[in-house]
Order: structure tokens, then sequence, then C-alpha cells
């Protein structure tokens, strides 16, 4: 009996993509995280560079050179 059930349990399964469905959503998903912590560290790597060139913005009020590379 348990044998017919189990069979019969698999051919409903079979008959669904209920699971297939859930296999696509979950790697969908998974590729979109990774896509999103790649742009988070973009980010995190633009504000630092923003929060470096804020100290330069007093320099310049107080009149002194600009530093790093010559303008051409």
């Amino acid at each position: 009996m348990k044998k017919i059930r189990k069979a019969i349990w698999n051919w409903i399964l079979g008959l669904t993509t209920v699971d297939e469905k859930i296999v696509s959503v979950v790697a969908e998903t998974k590729r979109r995280a990774k896509l999103v912590s790649k742009e988070v560290a973009d980010v995190k790597k633009a504000v630092k560079e923003v929060g470096n060139q804020v100290g330069d913005i007093g320099g310049a009020i107080k009149g002194k050179t600009r530093k790093g590379r010559k303008t051409k």
C-alpha cells in the first residue's frame, strides 16, 4: 500500500510545475542578491571617495593650492 501511495504521490508531483517554479524563484533571488551586494559595494566606494574630497573644500576656501594630479 505504501508503494502505491508513494507512486501516486510522485506521479502527482510530476504533473505539477510548482517545484520547478520554486527552484527558478530561488535561483532568481540568489542572482538578484548577488547583484545588490555588488551595487552596495560600488556605492560604499563612491561614498568613501566623496568623504575624502569633502576635506578639500575647506582648503579651497582658505585659498590653498589643489592637491593631487595637475590639471592639463
